[in-house]
């Protein structure tokens, strides 16, 4: 980030109960860089996937001392990318008036190689995901949530703007999604977003049914139906959007 030709106006790092050093280390580069401020959570003793990132991302937000800002930018801890990333990102946006959600594409690193995530172009990878002020404003920031940074996307589309993966830029990541969680659980909070977002069951029948071919095989399928089905169990509300669950299922 300080290798960047285009620097960040306020950079908030949120540490959300690290173990390790990571406090220490975020305060000396506060000490020698101003606009690189910490953000300290206490540590709440269990992994919440899904609801946890964004709980730290809105701590950090609400922090804020910049209020006239053109982009907001949510990154992972662990990325990398070249020193001109975000200029590159910032010159995409301005050739597509109505981009309102962008970010470069993920290479998850496995066994020291890069390897590109697969996924519709439309979708920018949680991960990095910039926002243009009007878009934010427009979608009404980030649902609390599992299926946030599908719902974000989804809207915004509703709305008129468009939302693209910048298939040219690379981004490392340095722990592929999921990996902390393992197979089903994972696949359950796939399975849950798709319920909160408001998929239909029928889709998502067939979307299990296509999970059965890809390794780990039948489990993944099974974790990703038990997450949906579970939230109609359970009563877990979905978005209180019914124009937006029209707009999906369409």
């Amino acid at each position: 980030m300080l290798s960047q030709t285009v620097k960040p106006c306020e950079w908030v790092i949120v540490d959300d109960g690290s173990t390790d050093a990571t406090g220490k280390i975020i305060s000396a580069y506060t000490r020698e860089y101003s606009w690189i401020r910490l953000i300290c959570r206490t540590n709440r003793g269990f992994r919440k996937a899904g609801g946890g990132v964004i709980e730290a991302f809105y701590e950090g937000y609400t922090s804020m001392r910049t209020k006239s800002w053109d982009y907001i930018v949510k990154l992972d801890g662990d990325l990398s990318f070249d020193h001109d990333y975000f200029e590159k990102c910032f010159k995409f946006f301005l050739q597509i008036s109505k981009l309102g959600i962008a970010g470069g594409a993920i290479f998850n690193v496995v066994n020291g190689t890069l390897e590109k995530e697969s996924h519709p172009l439309f979708h920018v990878r949680g991960a990095t995901k910039i926002y243009k002020r009007e878009c934010w404003d427009a979608i009404g920031g980030l649902l609390r949530a599992p299926g946030w940074d599908t719902i974000d996307e989804l809207k915004a589309n509703m709305l008129g703007w468009k939302t693209q993966t910048i298939t040219g830029l690379k981004v490392a990541h340095y722990r592929s999604t999921g990996q902390a969680d393992g197979t089903w659980k994972t696949n359950v909070k796939y399975g849950r977003a798709n319920y909160i977002s408001g998929y239909h069951p029928l889709f998502m029948l067939f979307k299990s049914l296509k999970r059965t071919v890809n390794k780990p095989y039948l489990i993944g399928s099974i974790a990703l139906a038990y997450g949906f089905l579970s939230g109609y169990v359970k009563k877990i509300p979905q978005i209180d959007d019914k124009e937006l669950i029209t707009y999906v299922r369409r």
